[in-house]
């Protein structure tokens, strides 16, 4: 990698825990009673898209910006992003390039970033969400449609992410940064092939580990694990049964391994604090850059299902009503959609971008992933087969976090 994140909290540390209720509540708050929200525009009713419900969200044209138009030199484009997840030089060339000075915010969790949005009070242009927002921003009518002829370099992108499910004909979003939740292990702790065992999930529940493990502080993502490693892939679940075997499955990892619950991962197991952890990809990648000096990163290894049969996700970009220069706004995200400023972005955050030309060869090749972390890197067709966190009903969402209080309350 050109260049090494010193982050300070996890890219997705805030995604889902503050995300359900909190986040909910604060953008749609926003509409009142008199439609419209911080944003404007008019409020829809919230809906929760699927795989198999896709949905194209309305569109007010009147919000739509004109076509051939270019960024005011001297402007500024006001980005609101996580931490750490986007590269300084991306920035400076782009500003360099355009003449636009870019003014980078930052948040460390959700209900902090909605509830700022909301407020309309910051002129955000640019926000970096996970797709389960989108629904939520454009009924608090918070969200700009996109100008598609500003975005030709979408065709590098993978086709998935050219008509989502979450965002049919890609009004609103365009597509970031792609990950797979696995297992990350140093080999001189834990001395067991996992890769290569039956159900490596077991690993994070075998007594031998204990003192040695962890788990992602991400309710989501930590729960479905446990139904995961059941060959159960409902990871969305509003059957009772199912999330009364998650707080089963909870209570046992507690007993036998008794984990660490935590965002730090990508710091932690390369330090040697934790032998063994639930990990996103990509921090499994920013993981080589946090070993101590004269650690081979040969001691480091990522285990995702090779059938792809496992959680996938991503994140994106997408224009707020509220900002000033949603010209700029556009043209950065279509920057950032060339091939090669998003290899230079992807050598900063760890976070593979889903670009036709990246393929896992060609990274290992590059010299952006070692060969031994070779399963942290993400195909296309795992977006086919893979298992999505989804935004889920208020009543089942309650259930979920009820079970996860409980757990961490024990933890």
């Amino acid at each position: 990698m050109s260049e090494v994140t010193h982050r300070q909290v996890s890219r997705r540390s805030f995604l889902q825990a503050g995300l359900a209720l909190a986040g909910t509540a604060t953008l749609l708050s926003a509409c009142g009673g008199g439609g419209g929200g911080a944003g404007g525009g008019t409020p829809t009713a919230l809906k929760l898209p699927r795989p198999d419900n896709p949905i194209s969200w309305p569109v007010d044209e009147s919000l739509l910006i004109k076509s051939g138009l270019t960024p005011e030199p001297g402007s500024t484009l006001k980005i609101y992003n996580y931490a750490d997840y986007l590269s300084p030089k991306v920035i400076k060339d782009f500003e360099k390039d355009t003449g636009v000075s870019v003014e980078l915010s930052t948040f460390n969790d959700s209900e902090e970033a909605l509830s700022k949005i909301a407020s309309g009070s910051l002129g955000y242009d640019l926000y970096y969400p996970s797709y389960d927002q989108i629904g939520k921003l454009v009924a608090s009518g918070l969200a700009r449609p996109l100008n598609h002829d500003y975005l030709p370099n979408i065709s590098n992108c993978w086709e998935q992410f050219t008509n989502p499910w979450y965002d049919q004909d890609w009004h609103y979003s365009v597509p970031y940064t792609i990950y797979t939740t696995g297992i990350g292990w140093r080999t001189d702790q834990v001395s067991a092939d996992l890769a290569a065992a039956d159900n490596p999930y077991d690993a994070l529940w075998d007594s031998q580990y204990q003192g040695l493990t962890a788990i992602i502080d991400d309710w989501h993502s930590a729960m479905a694990m446990v139904l995961l490693r059941d060959g159960d892939h409902d990871v969305n679940t509003a059957d009772d049964a199912k999330i009364e075997r998650i707080r089963s499955g909870l209570a046992d990892i507690s007993q036998a391994t008794d984990p660490k619950v935590t965002v730090q991962m990508y710091n932690d197991l390369p330090a040697g604090q934790i032998g063994l952890t639930q990990m996103w990809s990509g921090d499994a990648v920013n993981a080589v850059y946090y070993l101590p000096k004269g650690t081979s990163p040969d001691v480091l290894r990522y285990w995702f299902p090779s059938d792809g049969h496992g959680m996938v996700d991503n994140d994106m970009m997408m224009v707020l009503n509220q900002g000033k220069n949603p010209v700029a706004a556009h043209v950065f995200m279509n920057y950032l959609l060339d091939d090669k400023v998003s290899i230079t972005n992807f050598g900063f955050t760890g976070y593979q971008p889903p670009q036709n030309s990246i393929n896992p060869d060609r990274l290992v090749e590059d010299g952006f992933i070692p060969e031994n972390l070779k399963a942290a890197t993400v195909l296309p067709e795992w977006f086919d087969t893979g298992d999505r966190i989804l935004g889920m009903p208020i009543d089942v969402e309650q259930k979920w976090l009820a079970v996860w209080q409980e757990f961490k309350a024990g933890a």
